[in-house]
C-alpha cells in the first residue's frame, strides 16, 4: 500500500537480504522527473567522493557548526551596546521582530534555491548575506543601518542553519543521520559557557563594532573548506558526465533542449526559474507568515494589544494570505513549496506539529524564566545565566544519546515517544518547583529533564520526517518542519506575554495592596526594582507570590500542550532506519537502487 504518493520499502530489515537468495543484484540510477538540479548534483557528487574528500566534507560541516554556535553565543550581547551607542536602546525589540520573521520565512526560500541550483551555490549565497550583514552593522552610521544589517545577516544565519541540516541528510544514511545531526550541535557544550566570557572581553577591549566585524572574516574562513569541497565534487561529477546522465532521458531530447535553449529569451528563463522556485507560492507564504507572526510578536507592545484594529487587521490578512497560498500550492503550482503529497504524509504533518506544540510549550515556560529565577532565588547574575544554559546543554548531550539509540535500534519512534514523555515530566514538575520553596536541585532538574526529552524528540522527529520522503523532497520538508516549529515558538511567546500582561498587575495588587499604583507599576516593569529588596522583605515576598501565581498559569498551560506531541508521535509510522537515504524508495546516497525481480509483485499485494 502506498503512502502519500510514495511506495514505502518493506519495514522488515530482513527484506534487505532478499537478493542473496536470488544471487542476482542490479543497480540502476533513479531519475525522478520532478527532482531539481540541486538534488541530482548531490547524488552525482556522492559518486566522486573519496576517503579524503569525504573527510574534508565532514570537517567542513564541523567548522560551519562551530562558527554558527560561537556566533549565536556571543553576538546577541553586542546588539544592546550597538543600539545604546546611538541612543536607540528601545529599538532592540523592533530589530528582534524583523530578525525572527526573516529566520522563519527564509527557510523555504533557501531550501528551494538549494534544490533548483545546488547545495554549494546556496552556501555561497547565504555566506554573501552573512558577511554583507555583519559588514553593514560594523560600519553602521546610525541605528537604521544596524537594523538593515541584521535583516541581511538573518538571511545568512537561517540559511546556514538549514543548509547544514540538508547537507547532513544528503550525505548520511538513515541509520547514522540522527547521530550526525546531534554531533553538529556539540559546539554549544563549549560555547554556552565561554560565549559570555568572549563577548565581555570583546566589549571591554575592541568594542561591539569589531565584535561583529570579526565574524565577517571568521565565517567565510570557516565555511571555505565545506563550500570548496561541495563545488569541487559538483564540478568533477559534471566533468566525468555523471550529471549529464542524470539530466537527459535520451540523446535526442538533449539535442532538442540544447537547440531550443539558444533561442530562449531572458523572460522565458525568468519564468522557468520562477516556476521551479514556485516564486508566487514563496511570496504568498512569506506574506502569510509575516502578517501572522508580526501581530503575535508585537501585540503586547502596542496600545490596546489585541483590541487594536491594526493588530487584528494584520492577523486577518495573514490568515487570508495563508488560505490563498494553500489554494495556489495545492491546486495550481506546478512545482509547489508544499506539495499535496506533503499534506497527505503523516510523518511530515505529525513532525511539523510536534515541533509546533513543543516549541509553544517551551516558550510558555522559558519566556519569563530568567526574570523568575532572579526574583525568586538569591542567585547571582552569573549563576542565573548558567541555569538558563542548563536546558541547552542537556538538549545537546541527550541528542547525541538519541542519535546513538537510533543507530542501534534502527527505529526512531521509540526514542521520540520516550523523549516526549520525559519532557512532559520536566514541564509538569515546574508546577511545583515554580514557588520560592522549591529547592535549587528541583528547579535544575526540571531543566535537565526538559533538555533530556527535548534532545530525544528534536533529533528523532526530524529523522522520522526525512525518512518518509524521497531525496528530492528532503530539503523542502526539512524547511517546512522548521518553519512550523518557529511559528509555534512565536505563538508560545505571544501567549506568555499575554498571560504576563493580563495577570501580573492584578497579582501584584493582590499581594501588595499597600503600595501605590506607581510603585506596583515600577515593580511590574523593572526586574531590577523587584530584585532590589532582600529575600524576606515584605515587598520581595509579595513580588515572589505574584510571580508564583502567574507562572502557575503558564506552566499549567505548557503541561497540557506537552501532551499533544505525544499523541502525534504515536500516530507516526515507525520507519526502519537502514543503510538507505530514505525509507520510501530503494535509493542509496548516490541515487542508485537495488531492484528485485519480485518487487512489483509485492507492491501489487
Amino acid at each position: 500500500m502506498s503512502t502519500a504518493g510514495y511506495t514505502p520499502l518493506p519495514q522488515n530489515p530482513q527484506d534487505d537480504d532478499r537478493d542473496d537468495r536470488d544471487d542476482i543484484e542490479r543497480s540502476v540510477l533513479i531519475v525522478d522527473q520532478e527532482a531539481h538540479a540541486g538534488v541530482m548534483k548531490v547524488e552525482a557528487a556522492q559518486r566522486v567522493y573519496g576517503r579524503y574528500s569525504r573527510w574534508c566534507l565532514f570537517i567542513g560541516l564541523g567548522l560551519a557548526s562551530y562558527i554558527y554556535s560561537l556566533d549565536a553565543s556571543t553576538t546577541y550581547a553586542y546588539l544592546t551596546f550597538a543600539t545604546s551607542y546611538f541612543g536607540e536602546h528601545a529599538f532592540i525589540s523592533s530589530i528582534a521582530v524583523a530578525q525572527s520573521l526573516i529566520i522563519a520565512v527564509g527557510k523555504p526560500v533557501i531550501a528551494k534555491v538549494a534544490d533548483v541550483s545546488s547545495r554549494g551555490t546556496a552556501y555561497v549565497s547565504v555566506l554573501i548575506f552573512y558577511v554583507l550583514g555583519y559588514t553593514v552593522i560594523a560600519s553602521a552610521p546610525n541605528v537604521a543601518f544596524i537594523a538593515g544589517g541584521i535583516v541581511l545577516y538573518a538571511v545568512g544565519y537561517t540559511g546556514l542553519q538549514l543548509l547544514t541540516q540538508i547537507i547532513i541528510a544528503d550525505i548520511t544514511t538513515l541509520a547514522w543521520r540522527g547521530l550526525v545531526v546531534s554531533l553538529v550541535s556539540t559546539p554549544f557544550l563549549i560555547n554556552a559557557f565561554i560565549g559570555s566570557n568572549i563577548s565581555t572581553a570583546v566589549l571591554n577591549t575592541i568594542g561591539w563594532r569589531w565584535g561583529y566585524a570579526m565574524f565577517a572574516v571568521l565565517v567565510p574562513v570557516s565555511l571555505a573548506p565545506l563550500i570548496f569541497t561541495l563545488l569541487w565534487a559538483e564540478r568533477k561529477a559534471k566533468r566525468i558526465a555523471l550529471l549529464d546522465s542524470n539530466k537527459s532521458r535520451s540523446r535526442e531530447n538533449s539535442t532538442q533542449r540544447s537547440l531550443s535553449d539558444k533561442s530562449v529569451s531572458a523572460m522565458a528563463v525568468f519564468l522557468r526559474s520562477a516556476e521551479q522556485l514556485d516564486l508566487v507560492g514563496l511570496v504568498l507564504l512569506g506574506a502569510a507568515v509575516s502578517l501572522t507572526l508580526l501581530p503575535l510578536t508585537i501585540s503586547q507592545a502596542v496600545s490596546g494589544s489585541w483590541k487594536n484594529g491594526s493588530i487584528l487587521a494584520m492577523f486577518f490578512m495573514g490568515v487570508v494570505f495563508l488560505v490563498v497560498f494553500a489554494v495556489w500550492d495545492l491546486r495550481y503550482a506546478s512545482m509547489p513549496v508544499i506539495a499535496p503529497r506533503f499534506v497527505k504524509n503523516r510523518s511530515v504533518v505529525c513532525a511539523a506539529f510536534i515541533g509546533f506544540f513543543d516549541f509553544m510549550s517551551f516558550f510558555l515556560t522559558y519566556a519569563y524564566l530568567f526574570s523568575f529565577v532572579l526574583v525568586v532565588k538569591p542567585w547571582s547574575l552569573v549563576n542565573a545565566t548558567y541555569f538558563i544554559q542548563v536546558q541547552s546543554v542537556a538538549l545537546t548531550l541527550f541528542g547525541i544519546l538519541a542519535g546513538l539509540s537510533m543507530r542501534f535500534l534502527h527505529r526512531y519512534k521509540y526514542v521520540l515517544v520516550v523523549g516526549l514523555v520525559i519532557r512532559l515530566a520536566g514541564v509538569a514538575m515546574m508546577i511545583h518547583s515554580r514557588g520560592a520553596n522549591a529547592s535549587n536541585a528541583e528547579l535544575v532538574w526540571t531543566q535537565i529533564l526538559q533538555g533530556f526529552g527535548g534532545g530525544f524528540a528534536a533529533v528523532s522527529s526530524q529523522v522520522g520526517a526525512q525518512a518518509s520522503v524521497p531525496h528530492a523532497d528532503v530539503a523542502i520538508i526539512t524547511a517546512i518542519v522548521l518553519l512550523v516549529t518557529e511559528i509555534g515558538g512565536a505563538v508560545g511567546n505571544a501567549c506568555a506575554g499575554a498571560i504576563w500582561s493580563n495577570t501580573m498587575p492584578g497579582n501584584l495588587e493582590k499581594y501588595l495592596p499597600s503600595l501605590t499604583n506607581e510603585e506596583r507599576a515600577e515593580l511590574f516593569g523593572s526586574i531590577r526594582s523587584a530584585a532590589s529588596y532582600p529575600l524576606g522583605h515584605p515587598i520581595r515576598e509579595g513580588v515572589i507570590n505574584a510571580y508564583d501565581d502567574t507562572m502557575k498559569i503558564m506552566v499549567t498551560a505548557a503541561t497540557i500542550l506537552s501532551v499533544i506531541p505525544i499523541l502525534l508521535a504515536l500516530a507516526m509510522p515507525n520507519w526502519y532506519l537502514g543503510d538507505k537515504q530514505n525509507a520510501i524508495d530503494a535509493a542509496d546516497l548516490t541515487g542508485r537502487a537495488e531492484l528485485e525481480d519480485d518487487l512489483e509483485d509485492e507492491e501489487e499485494l
